[in-house]
């Protein structure tokens, strides 16, 4: 499928969950409350009931706020940020001389999202309408990158990776949570763009994954925290057809050079 019907694809599945207020979507048996999936991702408790309405709809894989070693005054950059529940949590961290920006393809997400910023009046996070794959963001001006389930959603991942290398202040970090593959997929799951929008069928190959990040210019790649099997994604056990696992969620930090 071309790149733009990916893109649309996946624009209407997540404009959808986001009218919802739900994260029930394409995949089997993942259509509890956004707050129990929040939490068997690694979200705690605290950090849920700190979030305004609305801004948890149980769409990770992962908390990477939680592993980013976010400071006071640090600039982050949230790629697919959807209702805002990474944006809102890291705005909390980096204070009033930090900002936050999300980036967002999905308006209906933005809506959500701006609403909470307007209601709540959180003065440091602001989102923005955009590709991740061309950011709306200036050249060198962000120290982290975070992202939560959202890369393997894209058809281009090695243009989303030069995309953040760019955006990052020399030294600055990027962490992300993922699902990355750890064996083929059946052709039927990976020509399925019900799959593609669940996150499973974009996934790449774990190494192949990884070897895009350094391709982009990143360097110390180290992987913080992997689950093979994740609760909140049933296929990780059942897409591969034996039994055995096929989907891993991953978490990882890459540093852009200090000369980059």
């Amino acid at each position: 499928m071309p790149d733009d019907q990916v893109r649309r694809a996946v624009r209407e599945g997540y404009a959808r969950r986001a009218q919802s207020g739900t994260s029930c979507c394409t995949r089997p048996g993942c259509c509890g409350t956004p707050a129990a999936t929040s939490e068997a991702i690694g979200y705690t408790e605290e950090e849920l009931r700190s979030l305004p309405a609305g801004a948890d709809l149980g769409l990770g894989c992962g908390n990477p706020t939680s592993l980013a070693g976010l400071k006071k005054g640090d600039v982050v950059l949230d790629l697919g940020s959807g209702a805002g529940i990474d944006c809102f949590l890291a705005a909390r961290i980096v204070g009033e001389k930090g900002h936050v920006i999300g980036v967002d393809m999905t308006p209906e997400m933005l809506d959500r999202a701006r609403e909470n910023v307007r209601t709540q009046g959180v003065a440091n996070v602001e989102f923005r309408l955009g590709e991740i794959e061309n950011l709306p963001v200036a050249d060198a001006m962000v120290d982290v990158v975070i992202s939560n389930c959202v890369i393997n959603l894209s058809p281009d991942k090695p243009r989303v990776f030069r995309e953040a290398y760019r955006v990052l202040r020399a030294g600055g970090r990027m962490v992300v949570s993922d699902l990355v593959l750890l064996k083929e997929l059946p052709a039927a799951v990976r020509e399925s763009i019900e799959a593609y929008v669940a996150c499973v069928a974009g996934a790449a190959k774990v190494d192949d994954y990884l070897e895009m990040i350094r391709a982009a210019g990143f360097a110390g790649i180290r992987v913080l925290k992997e689950t093979s099997a994740d609760p909140a994604f049933p296929c990780a056990t059942d897409c591969g057809g034996d039994g055995g696992p096929s989907i891993m969620s991953l978490t990882l930090e890459a540093t852009k050079p200090p000369t980059g």
